[in-house]
């Protein structure tokens, strides 16, 4: 029997399969709490999550360690390079929470457009008068060019959403796609990200977090989008520089954004809860019940397998 901590509340049966099979220490402090400090001198498994970070100082405090089982696609909290230098396995969930992210992507997409979370604080806070034919005028979705960058699981998932509602795709990203795929789902690549914004009027980010992704749309790049464009982040917060697109927000290019994640959760830029036109989501990407359930169980089948001597079914690394 493994020592096993989890970190925080996880929903579903997997959880109840691994206290039958090890000693589980849960805390909702996560690997930081004193409960995590008290077994990890002999923890040999952590489910983690994106909170969690996973880096020297943690693992040189628990030697026995061999999995890192992240409850998230994303591993940008897990320093991979000493997990490998230590041969702890890292693994994550992919798959099981695409659909769920890309409806909450285009679902913001859909409520930025059409000002819907205005619209809902101007009739709480009594401000409907009547309709007119020039009140709260939107943007258009159907027939409007959508840019995706970063084509996975999750933008092309995105992309299937916008070939119902009649959009143009865009995409890109590093490597392009064979040309079936890209027929199948009715994208065309765009090698510069620079072009891909000039002729979108919706940007959608589903790019993985690295150095090269941080502050990919700053002050710069957000200028050069088209006037009345709509930026949708899903993917990590720092992808956007949260201070330039409140500038944008106020002063243009921007129409509209609809944000899930954040440059420094839970923390929201002052500048971002100001603006009017911005949707603000708590993230949740993959917040349906049925996905998270089906994450909790994808990291707990990992852990069970790697305690038992065999190969994880998600390996990262």
């Amino acid at each position: 029997m493994a020592t096993v901590f989890v970190s925080g509340a996880l929903p579903g049966e997997g959880i109840e399969a691994l206290r039958a099979a090890h000693e589980v220490v849960q805390d909702e402090g996560g690997v930081r709490s004193a409960a995590f400090e008290a077994c990890a001198g002999r923890v040999e498994a952590v489910v983690a999550l994106l909170t969690d970070r996973i880096d020297d100082a943690l693992l040189d405090r628990a030697p026995s360690l061999a999995i890192v089982a992240n409850v998230a696609v994303g591993v940008d909290n897990v320093d991979l390079r000493a997990c490998a230098a230590r041969g702890v396995v890292v693994t994550n969930t992919p798959d099981v929470l695409t659909d769920a992210t890309a409806d909450l992507a285009f679902g913001l997409l859909i409520a930025a457009a059409r000002r819907i979370a205005e619209g809902d604080r101007l009739v709480r806070a009594g401000g409907f008068t009547g309709w007119t034919p020039t009140f709260m005028l939107g943007a258009k979705v159907h027939g409007a060019t959508l840019g995706v960058v970063g084509f996975g699981r999750i933008g092309q998932a995105m992309a299937r959403r916008a070939r119902g509602f009649g959009m143009h795709v865009l995409y890109t990203q590093r490597t392009r796609l064979p040309e079936g795929i890209e027929r199948a789902l009715g994208a065309t690549y765009v090698a510069d990200i620079d072009e891909l914004l000039a002729w979108s009027d919706f940007v959608s980010l589903h790019c993985p977090l690295t150095p090269e992704t941080r502050h990919l749309f700053d002050a710069g790049r957000l200028a050069r989008m088209r006037p009345g464009a709509i930026l949708i982040n899903t993917a990590r917060g720092p992808i956007v520089d949260e201070a330039a697109l409140a500038v944008a927000l106020e002063r243009g290019p921007l129409a509209a954004a609809g944000l899930d994640v954040y440059e420094d959760e839970p923390r929201v830029h002052p500048a971002l809860l100001a603006c009017p036109n911005v949707v603000l989501a708590p993230h949740l990407g993959s917040a349906d019940r049925t996905t998270r359930e089906a994450m909790a169980n994808a990291a707990v089948a990992n852990v069970m397998r790697v305690l038992a001597g065999e190969p994880p079914i998600t390996p990262v690394a």
